[in-house]
């Protein structure tokens, strides 16, 4: 399968995946909206009903088919007093036990006849909020309970409350909702289809990576094998010839042994730091006195190739910190400075405190880095001059690594361009 083809298909699979998770996503709040505006809707019924209830339960309230004088009722005493009407939407039915309406005349003839003639009392939702349609079109919510007056022929009282208008506004929501997700869903799509390519780019910059690595890393280890190779057959064609005769075939293969060897160990830290298995060793120590002592042998290697190597320590400070990754920065560092450098050029290391972090600066006077590639020298394998690393046995790793300890410290790493020639490798350090 080709790699074009694989991409595609994940990225097919994520934009699915962003399309689910939207479509629930809002249908889950459509729901939560939904159910909310209908519970609304019908608190306000379901409390006057329920309180129209109580009252009538309270008072004893079960309108008798005798007339009252108008919006009066009598007390004990026989004094009127102010009677509270219901909504005017609750309609009052009062049943018998054989099931049939006993107040007719209250209700009213016309409501009766064309609506409740042939209405039946449904005796198992007792005290339940209900809904109901009359006539497959007017819509009631009615509540059940029953007579606790035992002097009257009324078994049970229901009361009904039209609720045509709350079910206009919920059916009309509901549309609204329905047309809005529908609407959300396409929006997703293109949501979905945006978010799965930004998804990829980081996959396939890795994947991108990970097949130029493998294409460097194979292409730098062939070399040192096949002049191995080439140097032992050499050997066994003539085992009757004396080491001596053979010192520059053998010192060769050492020396190729010796770089694969630093290869295959600059592959493994990377493999570790891109699994992040490598964890650090955290010690406190004393920064100048440990840079002091990892530049010595290089003071003497400096003078040893006829080139000046200056210290400038002024970070008397203690640094907590991974001292073996630290060397191994330090080491990279150092050996690229000699590596560019000629004869009479200078190498310098200086520390100091700024900003509250310990800075290390890395100068050579040696033939520099063009302005164009300074961004791309901490890229794995990346080599301004090929030949020239090759004769010095650089593979293009080491700032790499350098980068990777930096950044495990929380620290930043920097190359600057010096004004006459040169570089300036700038590393700094939280206190």
């Amino acid at each position: 399968m080709s790699r074009r083809r694989i991409f595609r298909k994940q990225q097919l699979k994520f934009m699915v995946l962003n399309l689910v998770a939207f479509t629930i996503i809002f249908s889950i709040f459509g729901i939560i909206i939904f159910s909310q505006v209908q519970n609304t809707l019908f608190s306000k019924t379901d409390e006057e009903l329920i309180g129209f209830k109580n009252k009538m339960l309270a008072e004893n309230l079960f309108w008798e088919t005798k007339p009252h004088p108008p919006n009066k009722e009598f007390e004990r005493n026989g004094a009127p007093k102010e009677k509270q009407r219901p909504n005017p939407r609750i309609i009052v039915l009062h049943w018998n036990k054989d099931g049939e309406i006993v107040n007719q005349g209250e209700i009213g003839t016309l409501l009766y006849e064309n609506y409740l003639l042939d209405f039946k009392l449904d005796e198992k939702v007792l005290d339940t909020i209900t809904n109901i349609t009359i006539n497959e079109q007017y819509h009631f919510r009615y509540l059940l309970f029953e007579d606790s007056n035992d002097n009257d022929d009324i078994a049970y009282t229901q009361l009904l409350m039209n609720t045509d208008a709350e079910q206009t506004i919920i059916h009309n929501f509901g549309k609204l909702i329905m047309i809005c997700s529908l609407i959300f869903i396409i929006l997703s799509i293109s949501a979905s289809y945006i978010l799965s390519k930004k998804m990829m780019q980081p996959i396939i910059a890795a994947w991108n990576k990970q097949a130029e690595f493998v294409e460097n890393a194979s292409h730098e280890l062939r070399t040192p094998l096949t002049v191995i190779q080439n140097k032992l057959e050499l050997l066994l064609r003539t085992p009757q010839e004396k080491i001596a005769d053979k010192f520059e075939s053998i010192a060769l293969s050492l020396s190729e042994t010796r770089r694969l060897s630093k290869l295959t160990s600059n592959l493994l830290t990377l493999a570790r730091a891109d699994s992040a298995e490598t964890q650090l060793v955290l010690e406190s120590f004393q920064f100048d006195d440990f840079v002091q002592k990892v530049s010595e042998p290089y003071i003497e290697i400096a003078e040893s190739q006829d080139k000046h190597f200056w210290l400038s320590l002024n970070s008397k400070i203690n640094i907590k910190a991974d001292k073996e990754r630290l060397h191994q920065l330090l080491v990279i560092l150092l050996d690229n400075a000699l590596k560019y450098t000629n004869e009479h050029d200078s190498i310098g290391v200086k520390t100091y405190i700024e900003d509250q972090q310990i800075v290390v600066e890395v100068t050579d006077t040696g033939i520099g880095i063009k302005e164009e590639n300074l961004q791309n020298i901490f890229e794995r394998f990346y080599r301004e001059d090929k030949a020239r690393s090759r004769e010095t046995g650089g593979v293009g790793l080491g700032l790499s690594i350098a980068q990777w300890i930096v950044e495990k410290h929380h620290g930043t790493i920097s190359v600057l361009k010096n004004q006459q020639k040169g570089t300036t490798f700038i590393v700094k350090f939280p206190k």
